[in-house]
């Protein structure tokens, strides 16, 4: 029996099942600043206008479709690790994919791991932050040794004979991935090794040890034997490392090689499957007599170490905040192009709804972020200096916590396209929990400021009058305000509710930014749905009488 043949034409029909319409497109070939009308006016405001037309171009290079893919590439690759070579050397080598070296190379030729050490200025650290910011939304990983090294100089500086020999690679900018001695490099990276599995955020219950080989003290050759559980990016070329000296607790300065040109016996174990942050490799290391000169003085590693720490808090508030306004920007993008029920989602008013108040977080969290950008720049002025000594903990605890939930309110937006691993959103879903576990989790940042407040109560007084100076600004913050001021008063039972203060003292004080310098649309709706709610807040439940037209408006430039 013979099967009847169709002709062409009603092949070609059967083939074409359906045609490709009201999807969304990629974010890209786009200029991250220029689009950004909240972070162009906090640039300005803050001290770095300066610098306008350099981050103009560097938005317009970072959002090219070639550059962004960079970011899937180095997720997509992670880094592999061999302990030896092929004839049995020793060489504790990680290896990158192309992508990321371009990431570390963009970050350095544009000064994000030091211009404000290498060329101090007014508005220096707020330039370097809004760059930061960008180049964070197209990938997070690399930011760790940018960071690590931005953040060692003021450690280091408190031992002049090491910063003269190291800071001038440090600040330079070259990038240079060999896996070879810093002698013989124009420029280098820094890591860091304080964390034991003993003792985790304790740092004071670490065992590494170091013995001095002659005379101890500042800047003085000491050999380190232990164990770190978590070193961070361990092929920058140095790293400030926690060790047990003869005094106590003592910061040391360890190369990847000794001046000798031989391997310095910090041997990487192996390297860590995170959940997030997949381009950086974070490891694993033992200290077999390594070789490290004293930094700061015997027993005062972390007055020492404490000097970096602050700029890598610092850094997660830029990171985090990065995070959302990537996601803010994939959703408002993808909102104006797909349509359900009749209207183009970014037209529906429960939508409408959401995105503003996602991007209301993420305003918040940016406007918290590049104030105390300027206040690093004024560490000269005493209501500068304990500003950031107070809000750097209060900002990293509250903006690093609010992103994973951020992420996935991004990611419903979108829909079932959100959670395909060809988009960004599962990245940035995965990427969320990072900060606010790092460089302290939440609870150590809510002890840190109860201890800061208990020790140096000038700290509270820098604190509040920040926000008074937005005091008659909105009824809403002057009674949150006033009630705030009262928990102060009262130092009972201080410790269990620290969450609860340090959450109101960070709404408070990103509500009195908005309130001096974002539209009334942003603040009073800020205030509105934040203020009193003592950090539980569901996206998407703005009052009824927001302008949603001017918030989303300001959020995207279409």
């Amino acid at each position: 029996m013979n099967t009847p043949v169709k002709n062409s034409q009603e092949s070609l029909f059967l083939a074409n099942t359906h045609s490709v319409e009201n999807v969304s497109s990629e974010l890209q070939d786009y200029n991250l600043f220029e689009r950004d009308v909240a972070l162009r006016e906090a640039v300005q405001r803050e001290g770095g206008g300066w610098g306008e037309d350099e981050l103009e171009a560097f938005g317009a290079k970072i959002g090219a479709a070639d550059y962004l893919e960079l970011g899937a590439l180095a997720n997509k690759f992670p880094p592999e690790f061999d302990t030896h070579d092929r004839f049995g050397n020793r060489i504790d080598l990680v290896k990158y994919h192309p992508a990321y070296h371009q990431l570390m190379k963009t970050s350095i030729e544009h000064g994000l791991h030091a211009a404000p050490w290498a060329e101090p200025k007014a508005g220096a650290h707020v330039v370097r932050a809004a760059k930061s910011y960008l180049h964070t939304q197209v990938e997070a990983g690399h930011g760790c040794p940018i960071t690590m090294t931005f953040a060692s100089v003021p450690s280091l500086r408190t031992t002049p004979e090491l910063a003269r020999i190291w800071e001038p690679k440090i600040t330079s900018r070259v990038y240079d991935p060999r896996n070879v001695p810093a002698e013989q490099k124009a420029g280098i990276t820094v890591g860091m090794g304080m964390t034991e599995k003993q003792g985790g955020s304790d740092v004071r219950a670490n065992s590494t040890r170091a013995f001095p080989l002659g005379a101890s003290g500042s800047a003085q050759p000491y050999e380190l034997v232990g164990h770190k559980f978590f070193l961070s990016a361990p092929m920058c070329d140095v790293f400030l490392v926690l060790a047990q000296a003869p005094g106590g607790l003592s910061c040391f300065l360890v190369p990847r090689w000794r001046p000798d040109g031989t391997k310095n016996p910090l041997q990487v174990l192996r390297l860590k499957k995170k959940m997030g942050n997949v381009s950086n490799a974070s490891s694993e290391i033992e200290l077999r007599g390594a070789l490290g000169w004293l930094v700061g003085e015997e027993g005062r590693g972390v007055r020492t170490i404490i000097e970096m720490v602050s700029m890598t808090r610092f850094d997660c508030m830029i990171g985090s905040s990065a995070g959302m306004r990537m996601a803010v920007s994939q959703i408002m993008h993808h909102c104006q192009q797909r349509s359900a029920f009749g209207k183009k989602l970014i037209d529906q008013p429960l939508m409408q709804n959401v995105l503003a108040d996602l991007a209301l977080e993420s305003e918040a969290a940016m406007t918290l972020t590049m104030r105390m950008a300027r206040a690093m720049d004024n560490r000269h002025d005493e209501h500068e200096d304990q500003l950031v000594r107070l809000a750097t903990a209060v900002g990293k605890y509250w903006i690093c916590k609010r992103v994973p939930n951020h992420a996935y309110e991004a990611m419903e937006c979108i829909g079932g396209s959100g959670v395909m691993e060809d988009s960004m959103m599962p990245r940035l879903y995965r990427e969320g929990p990072i900060n606010a576990i790092w460089e302290g989790s939440g609870n150590v940042q809510c002890l840190d400021v109860l201890r800061a407040m208990q020790k140096t109560p000038s700290v509270v007084e820098a604190f509040v009058a920040e926000l008074k100076k937005a005091r008659g600004g909105h009824a809403i913050l002057d009674a949150h305000i006033a009630s705030l001021l009262k928990e102060f008063s009262d130092s009972t039972d201080f410790e269990v509710r620290a969450r609860a203060v340090v959450d109101s003292m960070a709404l408070a004080l990103q509500a009195a930014l908005l309130v001096q310098h974002a539209p009334s649309a942003v603040s009073d709706a800020f205030c509105r749905s934040r203020l009193g709610l003592q950090g539980s807040h569901n996206y998407g439940t703005l009052p009824r009488t927001t302008d949603f037209a001017v918030i989303l408006q300001r959020a995207w430039l279409a």
